[in-house]
């Protein structure tokens, strides 16, 4: 199994050294086997789990629900019925982001359709009117 050290795994993932370490910090992922010398060895199952938290961030999964849904995977006890469960409930979530990103895509390209002269007034109204003291 290959192995690799923070720095090589935040190189992979796209991720900060950083935010590695506070996933590790608050239990997201578990504490990296160490090396004779004290260094952490990371896996690649590591690999797999932080892509995972990264797609889960980008739908909109707080940090909260990411290390349950790791936590529940990592059970070995884990029927595989429930995961199956679990990853249609993921599925469902992941269509009604799709379907959101597909309406304000809609709304965007009818932006593009409004004349110019109400363009002025569709931006004034996100315009927040500054009050005098």
């Amino acid at each position: 199994m290959q192995t690799m050290t923070r720095g090589q795994l935040a190189k992979e993932t796209g991720v900060s050294m950083a935010t590695l370490r506070y996933y590790e910090d608050s239990g997201i992922l578990p504490a990296p086997h160490r090396s004779s010398n004290g260094y952490r060895v990371y896996t690649e199952d590591y690999l797999v789990k932080v892509k995972f938290i990264k797609g889960a961030q980008t739908l909109g999964y707080s940090l909260k629900a990411i290390k349950e849904t790791l936590e529940l995977l990592s059970n070995e006890d884990m029927e595989k019925e429930t995961l199956k469960t679990l990853v249609r409930e993921r599925i469902t979530d992941i269509q009604q982001h799709i379907e959101h990103l597909e309406q304000m895509q809609k709304q965007l390209a009818g932006l593009l359709l409004v004349p110019e002269d109400e363009i002025d007034s569709y931006i004034q109204s996100f315009r927040v009117e500054k009050k005098e003291p």
